[in-house]
């Protein structure tokens, strides 16, 4: 059992949602940037306004005043909205992670609150790590699965046949090689070879 305050990860669709990000710091941090290209509607104060959150679903705040703190979590609780007090954890219903994003590739790092400096660190090795090739190799798998599901409806198979035909290590070379079309026929047939 995890024993993080944060412990259940999720990622959430906030296309056409209302956002609230409040306070200075929270919009230097890129609070505002971050959930704006998430396809939020997003509001920016620098003031804490109660009538702010209103039709909110999701509030990013920052301010040096305890006081202010907790009446942002207070307010948004009574409104039912999903709020996160940066570097105030008892006042957060989330954690937010350090993120690399890579088209439709999304990896969140997130040490629960405890430590956004290590979270930090590791999402610089992992950006160095995933570099922009792996865009077009989630594209590339994507198509893959689109062209496959009619050949494998059973989902029970068409997982095991992943797990089999899937070889990352295969797949990055020939995309970084500029060999993408060979990647997808070799993962088509190694999916669906036995079924022809």
């Amino acid at each position: 059992m995890s024993t993080s305050r944060f412990g259940y990860p999720v990622t959430l669709d906030v296309r056409g949602k209302r956002a609230v990000v409040i306070g200075k710091d929270a919009v230097a941090a890129g609070k505002a940037e971050a959930l704006h290209a998430a396809g939020a509607d997003v509001l920016v104060r620098d003031e804490f306004r109660p009538e702010d959150l209103d039709d909110a679903s999701l509030c990013v705040a920052s301010s040096a005043d305890p006081r202010e703190r907790a009446a942002i979590h207070s307010a948004c609780r009574a409104r039912g909205v999903l709020v996160n007090v940066m570097d105030d954890p008892a006042h957060c219903d989330f954690a937010a992670p350090a993120v690399i994003r890579r088209g439709d590739l999304t990896i969140a790092v997130s040490t629960g609150g405890r430590s956004p400096a290590l979270a930090r660190r590791l999402r610089e090795d992992l950006e160095r790590r995933f570099g922009e090739k792996w865009q077009d190799i989630v594209e590339l798998l994507g198509e893959v699965r689109a062209e496959t599901l009619p050949a494998l409806p059973e989902l029970d198979d068409r997982s095991a046949r992943w797990q089999t035909a899937l070889d990352l290590v295969d797949v990055e070379g020939l995309v970084r090689e500029g060999r993408r079309d060979e990647a997808k026929s070799e993962l088509i047939e190694h999916l669906t070879g036995t079924l022809r």
